[in-house]
């Protein structure tokens, strides 16, 4: 018993007496505890990534003024071109009582599902923040639902408009496109559903939406044509143009019109919705609805 209670003693006269084991072997213990319990925490925590919906299109097409709209329930915000990317957390329902209004925040019946509405900088220098997240799968992990893309209806008779919104729409389904037929598993990629919302179709000089569909479907039709002649000028062949690595056709290749129904079969659905973030015409409530059915 003598010789359990002097071993024991020394031991902690030993721990107790300052050198250089001692000091490095309790360093660690202090340093790297909390790292470790970090990480154990981090793996029994459960990380909900909720879904997201993109928000593209040209600047001066009301991208922002519609996250703001959205956001606030009310009137939008007084905007300026976005430099950067804005993400805001809504919250959609597929059954309350006003399932087809963003006016909702108020709203308990039913149930609701959370979701980040993300706004990307439309001037063509900066679009790679949105094309980057379209490539990503909006960088959560495959969440993204569906694609928002704003056009000014009241500005799509004027060609310094329409083209490079038809351009810009042009690389979006096309990335789409790529998307669902470069997949190597057997499982496709879930679909991602776009909207093309026709805004300000309460000015005097807008288009409805029927015409806006057919403008940009003719309008795409030429960047289409466009494209596969300067490939075969480029030196590409004729066989080739078509082909993986050049694979820059939109739609059913080989087509002379393009229509959006041809990406149907790369499981791309495609809506054209007239409405307006202000004034006094149709609103934001279809472009509301059509979100909440896809979330």
């Amino acid at each position: 018993m003598a010789s359990s209670s002097n071993s024991f003693t020394e031991f902690f006269e030993h721990i107790m007496t300052p050198s250089a084991p001692v000091i490095l072997i309790g360093a660690a213990i202090v340093l790297l505890f909390p790292i470790l319990l970090h990480f154990v925490l981090i793996k029994s925590t459960p990380y909900t990534t909720l879904p997201s919906v993109l928000l593209l299109g040209p600047s001066g097409a009301g991208k922002t003024a519609l996250l703001t709209l959205f956001e606030r329930g009310s009137a939008p915000a007084s905007t300026h071109t976005s430099q950067r990317p804005q993400t805001v957390e809504l919250t959609s329902s597929r059954d309350s009582n006003t399932k087809h209004s963003f006016r909702n925040q108020t709203d308990t019946s039913g149930t609701h599902t959370k979701f980040l509405l993300v706004d990307t900088p439309g001037h063509g220098k900066l679009r790679n923040h949105a094309l980057g997240k379209l490539a990503s799968g909006g960088g959560d992990k495959g969440k993204l639902r569906a694609i928002v893309f704003m056009v000014d209806a009241a500005a799509l008779s004027e060609n310094e408009v329409l083209a490079p919104t038809a351009s810009y729409l042009y690389e979006v389904l096309l990335g789409l496109q790529k998307r669902a037929a470069s997949s190597k598993s057997s499982k496709p990629p879930a679909p991602i559903p776009v909207l093309i919302a026709a805004n300000k179709v309460d000015l005097f000089t807008a288009l409805p939406g029927a015409l806006v569909k057919s403008t940009l479907e003719a309008e795409i039709t030429r960047i289409r044509s466009s494209r596969s002649k300067g490939l075969l000028d480029s030196g590409v062949g004729i066989d080739e143009v078509g082909s993986e690595e050049n694979d820059d056709w939109l739609g059913a290749y080989g087509t002379e019109k393009f229509t959006f129904d041809q990406l149907r079969e790369f499981d791309i659905d495609i809506d054209v919705t007239a409405g307006s973030v202000t004034g006094s015409g149709p609103g934001a409530d279809k472009w509301w609805a059509w979100i909440a059915e896809r979330i």
